[in-house]
This record gives C-alpha cells, structure tokens and sequence, in this order.
C-alpha cells in the first residue's frame, strides 16, 4: 500500500513539476562539475524513476501519514558518504532554484524533512551514511555524525564504558542532527539538562558550501544551533558532545493505577513533587486506555508513573515512600538483573501492577523504549519501529498544577478515543537551572512538566484521519485553560503546523506568532542570527526561522 502511494504522489509531482527535468539535469550538471573529476556523489543521487528512490522515500516516513496525500516528495534524493559532498549539493540547489530538505532520522512530527507543501521543488539530503562515532573517554566526550541514530550513540558508548551515558532522548531509532539541534530530552534531564545542553562544539555547512566549527561559525551561530532547531541555518554535520557520569547500576521501576476521580489525588501529587525531587530520580506519568470497543471488554485509562533512579533500590525505597506510600514499593520487588518484562498492558483491570528493576544505563534505555531487556545490545544499532501507526502529536507546558477538574477532562476524551496517548515529563532540577536565553531552548525555571499529546490510528483513510485529527485538536483546546500561556507554550520537537507556518514571504511578523510559542523571547534572537548567516533565506520550510536583518 506505501509503494502505491509513493508512486501516485510521483506521478502527481511529474504532472506538477514541468520544469523539474530541465532542473534535475542542472543539478546533475552543476554536481558532475564541482565533483571536479571524483564524481562519487553522482552515484548517491536518486531519482523517482529509481527503485532506490522508491525505498529512500518510505524508509524516511516513520509516519506514514503523508504516503497518501498530496504533499510534494523529493526531485531528487542524495546520499552524501562524506561531509565535503554536502556543500557542493547546496550550492548546486543554490545555483539552479532548487530547495532542500535534510534528514537525520526522519522523525520530524510534521514530516517537515521529506515533504513540502509549498509546492517548490526540493532535493532531500538524506544523512544515513554519515554515521561515525568517536569517542574519547580520557576528555570524557565524543563526536558523532548527524547520520547517527540515539541507539548506535548509546551503543557505542556502553562498548566502551559501564559508568558514562549521554542525556538523550527515550527511542533509539531517533536521528542525533533534528534531536539534539531542537533541545532534546530523556530521562536524565533532571541531572544532566538537555542532550543540547551537553553539547562543546559543531561543525555545519552554511549557505556558501563551507564547513565551519564552533570557532569559525562564532558563537551566536553556536548558540542558535543548541535548541533552536538546525534546518534553518545549514546542514549540521557533527557535534561533540560532553558524556556524564551514571552509576554502574541504576533502578528503573513503573506502578500503574486506573484514571479515575479517586485516584486523581495521586496526580495532583505527582504534580507538586516530581519536579522538586532530588535530580537522581526521574519520574514521568504515562495515560493510556487499556481494553477495546468490543462487546463486554471494559475500556478503562491507565496512568502509569514511569521512572529511574541513578541509584540502587535500597536508597530509592524511603524517597519513594515518602511520597507515594500507597505503591509500597520495597526493594525485594527489583530484580537485580534484565528480565523480560510482564506484560505491561495488565490485562487485570483495576490496573495495579508494579515492576522495578536494577540494571545497567543501556539496559534502561531498552527500558524506557519498550524493548526486551534482555534482548542483544546490537538491536541498538538497527532498531525496528513497532507496527506501522499513523500519528500526531502536540505539545505544552504546565506551570501551576492541573485541577481535578483538568484530568476529568483527560478521562472522558481517552474513553471516547481509541489510542491514545499522554505523556508528562517532569522538569526541576539541571534542566531548570539554567538560563532561558543560555540557549534556544527556553522552556527551564518555573515549567513543572511538559505534556505531549499523541493520537494514534490505524486506517488512514480521510474520514477516518479527520477523525482522529479532530479528537486531539480539540482535547488540547479544552486543556487551554491549564496550562502556560502568554503565549501558549510549546516543544519545537514535538513539531506542529496547527501553530502556524510561514506565509509566502517568509515574513518575520507571521512568523513570531508561532514562533514565539517554541522559542519566546529567544526568537527575536534567533530571527537575527539567520539574517547574519542565511540573508537570502535559502534554508526555509513550513515553520523555519525568518530572516530579521
């Protein structure tokens, strides 16, 4: 079905594009001629007419919502196998009118990497070869292409050491370049701060061709590219990253509970405290509904509170129970090594299992992701999504504690909808520590969680998409009233065009009202660095940094 879609929306882009052969021949020629006799890049570039092309394309969706639509594909595609190529593909775009996209991992939410709406023909720089790692335990750092995936990262690093991690996102199939350039957060924020908080340098392609590292790109780049999302200022090829120290043994543990008005109390505690906790511990709360529409299956939403401690259980028991006695938690309920995990949907409603476990930093990230503990750490190197899902999220931040009345709200919508999903993740601590102007990244002191709403589905037929569209839209109208506004606050990882895109001149005025909502005062800034570095704002999408001059 994807390769029927993917073939319709070429056909469309050859109906569309009249003028694309005569554009995709100037690229060729323009690359042919910088290549300069080594003409190894023409070899990576990847036409519709390709079967290649063909795998390039659906292999970059990790949601497939846009398969069947009307969104433009890529002209052409190109693989680089090393960084010296990119510059020429963007100049070669430059010279002949062609945009670009780049992709990392390709988990854009918008989908922003492979696609446009505009209607411009594009070339997507697809990063996948561009995937070393090194690493030097003695400065305690480590370089990595943009091509690299959180999973090899976190792989590479366990080869070599049992007590050094790096503060990344959960999933391991996520892209370093589009994470880490947006903020990037996991579970060891609290301690650590952001994945962009951690980073001691860069290198990019600007809009000239050039490679530039922190020094020659100078430090208002530098800062731009630490949360204020990449795209808009070149091609980020590497970071050098700054690698923390974790126990050789960490806990990590979930308890589940019914969401429901007398459980809503639990919530409200959660809400109070897990931001002030001690920055070992991490605990998130996941929503979720459990059981289907099915005659006689009662649905009922489950919250699940997430967490990990850089600790052992024996220290985590009198912090946990002072908070949530009614989980009576006890460090005879961890096992002291990896175990394939129960069955984590708990068939047995009233939902109150309980799980903990003590095992390695890698071991957790298996953990979090929703794999198999025990499983070979190699599956980091290739990690297979789950069954194919179509989805959208949105985002905001809390400020003040949600009401009861908030998470009544919640119920009532999740037991109308059928996966759907809520995750809320704790701030405090490092992440809150520092400065809000210190990078992009603004969302720190006084932000007690961020909550990211997803929808999932199954069949992606319009009526049916619509649907699901339509649910989350308007759950997140209704949950306005409790959450940071002034303006309404968002993730820029957690991508969403219902905020707002650019118009068609890219003007700073459209562009601040959403733009604010990511980056809020830091904006302005970020406006003013692309107009030093990208004057003709040649690296735009959808929801890109304008040009302020």
């Amino acid at each position: 079905m994807g390769n029927l879609a993917i073939i319709f929306s070429i056909l469309l882009l050859a109906i569309y594009c009249v003028a694309c052969n005569a554009l995709d021949q100037a690229f060729l020629e323009c690359l042919r001629e910088k290549a300069a006799g080594n003409g190894k890049i023409l070899e990576d570039v990847y036409a519709p007419n390709s079967q290649r092309y063909l795998s390039l394309v659906e292999l970059s969706q990790k949601n497939p919502r846009w398969l069947n639509s009307t969104s433009q594909l890529p002209l052409l595609i190109v693989t680089p196998q090393e960084e010296i190529e990119i510059g020429n593909v963007i100049v070669c775009s430059k010279n002949v009118g062609l945009e670009i996209r780049v992709k990392s991992g390709g988990h854009d939410y918008e989908g922003l990497s492979f696609r446009t709406q505009n209607g411009n023909p594009f070339v997507m720089i697809d990063l996948r070869n561009l995937n070393a790692t090194e690493i030097n335990l003695e400065e305690e750092s480590v370089w990595i292409q943009t091509g690299v995936m959180l999973g090899q990262l976190y792989y590479e690093i366990a080869q070599r050491s049992n007590v050094h991690a790096f503060p990344g996102g959960l999933y391991p199939g996520v892209g370093s370049g589009g994470h880490i350039s947006g903020g990037g957060f996991g579970t060891l924020l609290r301690k650590y701060g952001l994945a962009a908080d951690n980073v001691l340098d860069a290198r990019i392609v600007d809009v000239n061709g050039r490679i530039l590292d922190r020094k020659a790109m100078g430090e208002d780049l530098f800062w731009a590219l630490r949360g204020g999302g990449g795209a808009s200022f070149g091609v980020i090829l590497a970071w050098k990253l700054q690698l923390v120290r974790v126990p050789e043994q960490i806990t990590v543990f979930s308890f589940r509970r019914r969401l429901e008005p007398r459980n809503f109390y639990l919530l409200q505690r959660w809400q109070n405290i897990a931001h002030q906790y001690n920055n070992d511990i991490f605990l998130r709360v996941l929503i979720q509904n459990l059981g289907t529409n099915a005659p006689g299956d009662e649905k009922v939403v489950q919250m699940t509170f997430n967490g990990q401690f850089l600790g052992t259980p024996d220290e985590l028991v009198p912090l946990l129970n002072e908070s949530f006695p009614e989980f009576g938690f006890e460090a005879k309920d961890c096992f002291e090594e990896p175990v394939e995990k129960n069955n984590t949907n708990c068939p047995d409603k009233p939902c109150i299992k309980k799980e903990c476990f003590q095992v390695s930093w890698i071991r957790s990230v298996f953990y979090f992701s929703g794999r198999n503990m025990t499983g070979p750490l190699e599956i980091m190197l290739n990690p297979k999504g789950r069954r194919v899902q179509y989805s959208k999220g949105k985002s905001d931040y809390v400020k003040t504690p949600i009401p009861e009345k908030g998470w009544e709200i919640v119920q009532k919508f999740f037991l109308k909808e059928q996966l759907p999903m809520m995750i809320l993740d704790p701030y405090g601590g490092r992440v809150s520590e520092i400065a809000e102007d210190e990078s992009p990244f603004p969302h720190r002191k006084g932000n007690l969680f961020n909550i990211q709403y997803l929808n999932y589905w199954l069949d992606n037929t319009e009526s049916e998409a619509n649907g699901k569209l339509r649910w989350i839209n308007n759950l997140y109208t209704q949950m306005e009233p409790f959450v940071a506004n002034s303006p309404r606050t968002s993730y820029i990882n957690y991508k969403d065009l219902d905020l707002g895109t650019n118009d068609k001149d890219y003007s700073y005025s459209t562009a601040k009202v959403w733009g604010e909502k990511y980056f809020k005062g830091n904006f302005e800034r970020l406006a003013r660095v692309k107009g030093k570095v990208d004057p003709g704002n040649f690296f735009k999408n959808e929801q890109s940094i304008p040009v302020l001059l």
